[in-house]
């Protein structure tokens, strides 16, 4: 039986008088990788950033569901740092790292989320401050670890290759402890070597348990790692399935992969 990680019902939203996102139902389960694709435009963007606080839903429910809590959590109307909190971390199309600090630092602030020190005990350098900085910065080296940069680890973020800084944004989203990790476009600008090793990289990382929604353009990528796909085109939800269903739905092919598809 699986087990539900996030479900969201009914998602809406309008920007004016257009409606970007059309009550739109999405699942996700424990252990998943789930692709969200369609068309530019189709509202893959928009979906992220309402579920994780960045846009107010006109209209529908987020909920988490976390293993220390009897029932679900909601997530409508959050702030991102809370919904971080919660459980949900993604990365973006568009590179956010700290630039003039190392990869290491970047990491770290990726993890003060989970922190438990108040501001009195970092002034006065207590001794639980000292433990908790030196289980951070342990904990952050092991994540540059396990996406393959921790050799960069005391370089600054803009000094790395462009692979290494969206390795980079992935291990920074991860030290938060997601129970679900968002991955928006991580192959965009890669190189076809860049997007072999990422592929590599993100079975490596569901197969240690995480759950993992993404938006992809690379088909050849979604259709290596997906579980199951969702499919988006004018903000509605148009079709869902495995691969194989997706590759072969005739309400796809038209909409997104063109009337031939090449498997």
């Amino acid at each position: 039986m699986t087990t539900p990680i996030l479900e969201v019902t009914g998602l809406t939203m309008d920007f004016g008088g257009i409606r970007a996102l059309n009550a739109v139902d999405l699942e996700v389960n424990s252990g998943e990788i789930v692709a969200l694709i369609g068309p530019n435009g189709a509202g893959k963007t928009t979906f992220f950033n309402c579920i994780t606080g960045i846009y107010r839903p006109t209209a529908g429910d987020i909920y988490i569901f976390r293993p220390d809590h009897a029932g679900r959590l909601s997530l409508k109307g959050l702030k991102p740092n809370q919904v971080t909190e919660r459980g949900l971390a993604r990365t973006f199309q568009n590179i956010r790292l700290f630039p003039k600090m190392t990869v290491l630092e970047n990491v770290m602030i990726g993890r003060h989320c989970r922190t438990k020190s108040f501001l009195f005990g970092a002034v006065l350098r207590t001794r639980a401050n000292r433990r908790e900085e030196e289980e951070i910065l342990e904990m952050s080296y092991r994540m540059l670890e396990q996406v393959g940069i921790a050799q960069y680890a005391d370089d600054n973020a803009e000094n790395l290759p462009y692979g290494a800084q969206r390795r980079l944004e992935i291990a920074r989203a991860m030290a938060t402890e997601p129970l679900l990790l968002l991955l928006d476009e991580p192959a965009a600008g890669m190189n076809p070597q860049e997007t072999i090793e990422l592929d590599r990289l993100i079975k490596e990382i569901s197969r240690a348990g995480q759950a993992i929604l993404l938006i992809e353009h690379d088909m050849k990528l979604v259709m290596s790692l997906s579980d199951r796909i969702v499919v988006m085109d004018y903000g509605k939800k148009i079709a869902q399935g495995n691969p194989l269903e997706i590759r072969t739905n005739p309400a796809v092919i038209k909409a997104y992969l063109g009337e031939e598809v090449n498997a």
